[in-house]
């Protein structure tokens, strides 16, 4: 039997002036960001450790940077999440159901080429819910969490374009 996706689970008695069902759409949204986020972070982590050929030690740094830089804001995510009164997600399973970055080949089997191809992708899947995390939380007037979401866009974007040109 498949498991069922199950909505964030709110705790009682908040009162921050955003109503439950907005603070349950909002949390909902960044619970599919933190999975984007995490997922890119593996997958840059893996690429970190697996690289191989000409761009070895650029790439190694670069991927090494992004990680290190990612993991500090998954916490930032999950605590948004738990700031508005509902479970963050934290598992494998948990994630794999609520990414939009997809599993390709195992990295012995991908050049540099490829495995900035795939970082590129990633990081644009985390802009697209970035912008709908963005969306809601303007809607319901939640501020901290469109501003969280508009730095992690920003810097998203970036990391997007420096890789984009390497394969220029």
């Amino acid at each position: 039997m498949a498991a069922k996706k199950s909505a964030p689970q709110e705790a009682p008695g908040i009162d921050i002036g955003i109503s439950e069902k907005d603070r349950r759409k909002i949390a909902d949204g960044l619970s599919h960001f933190l999975a984007d986020s995490y997922t890119l972070y593996l997958k840059t982590h893996n690429f970190h450790w697996n690289v191989t050929g000409p761009m070895f030690n650029t790439l190694h740094a670069m991927f090494m940077t992004q990680y290190n830089e990612q993991w500090t804001a998954l916490d930032e995510i999950a605590e948004r999440i738990r700031a508005l009164g509902f479970r963050a997600p934290g598992s494998y399973a948990e994630f794999g159901k609520l990414s939009s970055i997809a599993e390709e080949k195992a990295p012995d089997q991908l050049d540099w080429r490829e495995m900035v191809r795939q970082l590129v992708l990633g990081n644009e899947a985390v802009c697209r819910t970035a912008r709908k995390v963005i969306k809601a939380a303007e809607a319901a007037g939640d501020d901290p969490t469109a501003d969280l979401a508009t730095q992690r866009l920003q810097v998203h974007e970036k990391y997007a374009w420096m890789l984009r040109s390497l394969l220029e």
